[in-house]
């Protein structure tokens, strides 16, 4: 397969070893100083794209692979993808995206969802979430911890219930805490590096060979 690759920081250059070892060919990279490299030939030629840039750049990126006919796995969080879940359908162009692509978070993502499902008949618990990043990471609470809160909801489990941590090098570690008078549940990740991540992307990638639409991660995992 034919793969381009949007932003080439430290998950680009993991991307690009984990996607070469699986037998993939890397025909294009794009940074923000060869953005003209969406309208080359090269770059049409990829099967698909897979993005991981910056919130306020994300979307210029998203709609300039569909104007070269690609479809794209986008990574980067901290901006609203919203607008384009209904443009991807109108225009019959693929995308995914998921606020993060480690197999072991979707897993938690399930087993979030059905926790807060169980919890909805028992609100003597009180939910609350920790998540812990490095001092680069740009947003602040991090997509994986958004995306766990959704699932319980605002309302059981506002913002200020989640206490985001900068510190070091740590490549992510989310919490979830259900807690209550008598006992206390918890759930957790914690990612050993960024390797996951991008094998989570690549494994992505060979999914929307040739698919249009949006789709999220958790259908590639869960099915």
């Amino acid at each position: 397969m034919k793969i381009a690759l949007i932003g080439y920081g430290k998950m680009g250059h993991i991307i690009e070893s984990i996607a070469l070892a699986r037998g993939h060919d890397i025909v294009c990279i794009i940074e923000k100083d060869n953005t003209e490299d969406f309208h080359s030939t090269t770059f049409a030629s990829a099967d698909v794209a897979i993005e991981f840039t910056t919130p306020q750049t994300a979307e210029q990126n998203i709609l300039c692979a569909w104007k070269a006919g690609i479809p794209v796995v986008c990574g980067t969080t901290g901006w609203d993808i919203g607008t384009l879940r209904q443009e991807a359908m109108r225009r019959e162009a693929g995308l995914m995206w998921s606020s993060n692509y480690s197999i072991g978070v979707n897993i938690l993502f399930a087993i979030n969802k059905q926790l807060a499902k169980f919890m909805e008949a028992y609100p003597v618990y009180t939910p609350h979430m920790t998540e812990v990043h490095h001092i680069h990471k740009l947003d602040t609470p991090s997509g994986t911890a958004k995306t766990l809160q959704e699932a319980i909801g605002n309302e059981r489990l506002p913002l200020t219930l989640i206490e985001s941590i900068r510190e070091g090098e740590v490549t992510g570690i989310h919490t979830v805490i259900w807690d209550s008078e008598v006992d206390t549940i918890t759930i957790s990740h914690s990612a050993k590096s960024r390797q996951g991540f991008a094998l989570g992307a690549v494994i992505a990638a060979e999914w929307m060979k040739g698919k249009t639409g949006y789709h999220t991660f958790e259908e590639v995992i869960l099915g």
